[in-house]
């Protein structure tokens, strides 16, 4: 008997997948900050793959599981659609400062890649912290 997958599991994977980013990003940044450039480097790299998997499983869990409707009623509701609407945005957004971070960064462009990396930092660790939030509201509140 074949059993059929159920997609639905991709969305706590998803979750999982946004902490990790968000606790390797914190690291690089301690590493960074601490003059550790390849634990960084490394860090960052991890993040950045951590990242492409969940954009992966996002795009797989979208385009087969059922859509989940937010139900909650009361203040909670704009509250949701509120993050939501911002993680997703700068979830778009992210992608090309990202790339651009990563390529100043492995080629070496220092003063650059810092100055790209205060935009994308916080930006990425918003998106990252809020989709783990998103999902919590959704899924297990």
């Amino acid at each position: 008997m074949l059993l059929a997958f159920d997609f639905r599991v991709l969305a706590h994977v998803d979750a999982a997948l946004n902490a990790l980013a968000f606790v390797l990003i914190c690291a690089g940044l301690v590493a960074v900050k601490r003059g550790r450039i390849e634990l960084h480097k490394k860090l960052m790299l991890a993040a950045v793959g951590v990242s492409a998997l969940f954009l992966a499983c996002y795009l797989t869990y979208h385009f087969n599981a059922p859509p989940v409707k937010f139900e909650r009623q009361g203040a909670i509701r704009p509250i949701y659609f509120t993050l939501l609407i911002s993680h997703i945005v700068l979830a778009v957004v992210q992608v090309p400062l990202i790339v651009g971070t990563v390529w100043l960064g492995l080629k070496d462009r220092r003063a650059q890649h810092r100055r790209w990396a205060k935009v994308t930092t916080p930006i990425w660790l918003y998106v990252s912290l809020t989709g783990v939030i998103v999902y919590w509201l959704l899924y297990q509140l």
